[in-house]
């Protein structure tokens, strides 16, 4: 990472890029725990087909942000709006149901249920098969989870508990399930880590292919070639701090973020 030679201290959200609607809004977002300041007067937007990464060293905030944003973390101060409404209060299921959707470092997986049911629970109340709507609602149900197994390369995994699964195909299940929720905003906590190289090809292949067909992507990533390699904008967290929002080039090149990144203050 070569990574300007100056670090703009909190910087202000970067310019809006014309025809990339702002999505999510980030305004002055505090939280403390105790004394410790997690997440320190952080503002920033995700705009539509936008992929933000969020990087930074471990314990720079970057999962914590995801946690305020989606209703999992109240914070001390600040806004979040999504649309131009507020989040702020809200629990994570209705966050989640009006278009944010998140991935987990740890999964969270329904691990005793079958790929096809992990995928079908995700799906609201259409998901379930006891709901209305008929045989052809439950063939169409079915035909949709298909088409996402197929493009996560779990097809032949349908019936298999997620338990049985080797670790990348429980990273792909993690995905199926992100997609079947038809959300706009995917909030993505390293979804590439541990897989092996065959595995990250088509990890970065699914990505690139759900963002050219219109999802807006935030990604918190330690793997330099994604962050290379699939973002439009980079955001660098340290401390808490918000400590630069622009172009990959910009941010990359930088070599006071680099010393930072790679643990040479």
């Amino acid at each position: 990472m070569n990574m300007p030679h100056h670090v703009a201290h909190n910087t202000a959200t970067a310019q809006p890029v014309a025809g990339h609607e702002t999505l999510l809004k980030v305004r002055n977002l505090q939280m403390d725990f105790g004394g410790l300041k997690a997440i320190q007067d952080v503002s920033m937007d995700l705009r539509s087909g936008i992929v933000t990464t969020l990087v930074g060293p471990n314990g720079a905030g970057k999962t914590t942000l995801f946690n305020m944003i989606t209703g999992h973390l109240k914070p001390t101060s600040g806004e979040v709006d999504w649309l131009g409404d507020s989040l702020l209060g809200m629990p994570p299921w209705k966050i989640a149901r009006k278009g944010i959707a998140r991935t987990f470092q740890d999964l969270r997986l329904f691990t005793h249920m079958t790929v096809e049911e992990n995928v079908l629970t995700v799906m609201e109340q259409e998901g379930w098969l006891w709901q209305s709507g008929g045989v052809s609602a439950k063939v169409a149900r079915r035909e949709k989870v298909a088409s996402i197994l197929e493009r996560t390369g779990l097809q032949d995994k349908a019936g298999v508990r997620a338990v049985d699964l080797a670790y990348a195909e429980r990273k792909f299940l993690s995905m199926a399930r992100i997609m079947a929720t038809d959300a706009r905003l995917w909030l993505l906590d390293e979804p590439a880590s541990g897989l092996d190289p065959n595995s990250y090809g088509l990890f970065l292949e699914l990505l690139r292919s759900e963002v050219a067909s219109g999802i807006t992507v935030c990604i918190i990533e330690h793997n330099l070639d994604i962050v290379v390699n699939i973002s439009d904008r980079i955001a660098f967290l340290d401390q808490g701090r918000l400590l630069a929002d622009g172009a990959p080039d910009e941010i990359l090149n930088n070599p006071e973020l680099a010393a930072i990144y790679f643990g040479e203050r």
